[in-house]
């Protein structure tokens, strides 16, 4: 992956809405992160047609920024990363085990990208993750420290340690779903490279058992609301934890992703 097109960073956070101090600090870091959540869609819409979406900085440009389309965490996540670097930031790309509804992290490959961002004048990094199509996903950034509840956007999360046969410290990033803790996907913190990725979004958008070539996943993020289109199943969950279903016809799909997702079909 060469980055022949140079990062267009008024565009980016034109795109997402962001009228902030444009600096290294924590605040940008947040504000950033939890604009760019609401505002760039997750979507798997090219990978269930049948082809792995680029990660060349200029076709992310022109998908997810000038396009109005979203993305999968490849995308997305290599886009941010891009942002952070120009605003500052120094960031290791790492690689995670998604293990939502696994029984033990080792059951899963490591094929979700995620980031660790170094901010200037904090005592530690923090993991930063605009990719994660999932409810309990990250609104804003959660230093890496263990064992201590942290509070964004709504949401709840922690990082852990937990036991693994390898000799780097595994953390598994939990989410609070109002009933108890649940793990969403664990990482070592071994930088990983753009071939790595590469490698993986060839897989993940293009094998057949892979689920993102088998079903439709749009999920968007806004302050009140998470909205999700699974297949032809619309899951809507409100803040107040309020969820409602319902099925959507086939010929309505593109409406619905136009006026409820914006997406630009």
């Amino acid at each position: 992956m060469s980055d022949t097109v140079e990062f267009d960073l008024d565009a980016y956070l034109g795109r997402i809405g962001w009228n902030g101090e444009r600096r290294a600090d924590l605040a940008t870091l947040r504000g950033v992160h939890l604009a760019h959540s609401w505002a760039v869609p997750f979507e798997n819409l090219d990978p269930v047609s049948g082809r792995a979406p680029s990660l060349e900085l200029g076709d992310l440009m022109a998908k997810l920024v000038h396009g109005r389309r979203g993305g999968y965490c490849y995308e997305h996540n290599t886009l941010f990363r891009h942002a952070l670097e120009a605003l500052g930031f120094r960031v290791t790309t790492l690689a995670a085990r998604v293990v939502l509804g696994a029984d033990r992290p080792a059951s899963r490959p490591r094929t979700h990208m995620t980031l660790l961002v170094h901010v200037p004048g904090e005592p530690q990094p923090y993991l930063a993750d605009v990719g994660f199509g999932a409810i309990g996903a990250l609104l804003e950034p959660v230093p890496l420290q263990t064992d201590t509840e942290y509070r964004g956007a709504g949401r709840r999360h922690r990082l852990v340690h937990v036991p693994h046969h390898g000799p780097l410290e595994l953390w598994m990033l939990q989410t609070h779903d109002g009933k108890g803790w649940e793990q969403q996907y664990a990482f070592t913190l071994d930088p990983f490279e753009e071939p790595d990725y590469e490698v993986f979004n060839w897989h993940v958008g293009t094998n057949p058992r892979s689920p993102f070539t088998q079903s439709r996943y749009v999920q968007r993020v806004t302050a009140d609301r998470h909205l999700l289109l699974h297949g032809n199943l619309l899951t809507e969950t409100l803040a107040d934890g309020t969820v409602g279903e319902r099925q959507v016809a086939d010929e309505d799909v593109e409406r619905l992703l136009t006026e409820e997702f914006g997406i630009a079909v």
